[in-house]
């Protein structure tokens, strides 16, 4: 496994797969590896003959009061993982290597996918993620890249990205890995407390409730996330925001075609961690 910090040996290592006429799927990460991010490398490898990670925590991605300072950063465990994984090649630049001394850079603003979601909730994140992946699909140059389905709308916003910026790749979505008590595996799940983990898959547990009473047709869906919400509150969760999406534009939806494909996505804090989840389903 090759482990490198310059943007010149990423390419140098890359070129000389390709030469011997590899494929190449990248998986860009910030650290902090888990089981949901080996499943990534692991669907990679079905895909591609060589894996690249990144492990790269991006401060362009985090806001002025977010957890930059606190991000759990285990590089030695990162590396054991990818190289258990049979991972290729291990990118870990700097913030200078990624963006300068001067840190000068154009930035890419979002339109429509960013309203709602995280988008709404973290103002410049995606702006943030759009920046690096970019720099780092210019770098890779892979011909497909793994992210996760628990962060469905960054999925959405990087497809639209590689459309516009006519990147030659393909992007793969990859299930939600859960714990098994049902939740979304996290780096930031490290931030709970013994008493918050008990808790904390609480809200996956009541969006499937939520999921199956709205294609029953018990409740419309607003109500039906109203009550959850409420119950959320109860528990001491702090919420930001639970609602069903449309797949495509990420628009909040009121009404429900039978046959359609929708997202109900929540986001809450529990104490000072940040918990995201979704599930994908048909009316």
């Amino acid at each position: 496994m090759h482990i490198v910090k310059e943007i010149s040996e990423v390419r140098s290592l890359v070129k000389a797969y390709q030469m011997a006429g590899k494929t190449m799927a990248f998986v860009p990460t910030m650290g902090a590896l888990h089981q949901g991010h080996l499943s990534l490398f692991r669907l990679a490898k079905d895909y591609a003959d060589e894996v690249v990670v990144s492990i790269y925590v991006n401060p362009e991605q985090f806001g002025p009061n977010e957890d930059f300072g606190s991000y759990p950063r285990t590089l030695d465990r990162d590396l054991t993982f990818c190289e258990e994984e049979g991972v290729s090649i291990v990118f870990t630049p700097s913030d200078e290597i990624m963006y300068g001394a001067d840190k000068k850079y154009l930035s890419i603003e979002i339109d429509g996918l960013n309203d709602h979601l995280d988008g709404g909730s973290r103002p410049g994140y995606f702006e943030g993620i759009v920046l690096v992946v970019n720099k780092l699909f210019n770098i890779v140059q892979p011909d497909y890249s793994v992210f996760g389905q628990k962060d469905y709308q960054q999925f959405l916003i990087i497809n639209q990205m590689v459309e516009e910026f006519n990147h030659n790749l393909k992007l793969v979505m990859a299930p939600i890995e859960r714990a098994e008590d049902g939740l979304a595996l996290s780096s930031r799940n490290a931030y709970l407390s013994d008493q918050e983990r008990e808790r904390a898959p609480k809200m996956y547990e009541l969006m499937k409730i939520a999921v199956r009473e709205i294609k029953a047709g018990l409740l419309e869906p607003k109500l039906m996330l109203e009550q959850q919400q409420n119950e959320l509150e109860a528990l001491g969760f702090k919420n930001d925001y639970l609602c069903v999406y449309s797949m495509d534009k990420l628009t909040p939806v009121s009404q429900l075609k039978k046959g359609e494909t929708y997202l109900i996505a929540g986001a809450v804090y529990l104490g000072k961690t940040r918990l995201i989840d979704n599930i994908i389903f048909e009316c």
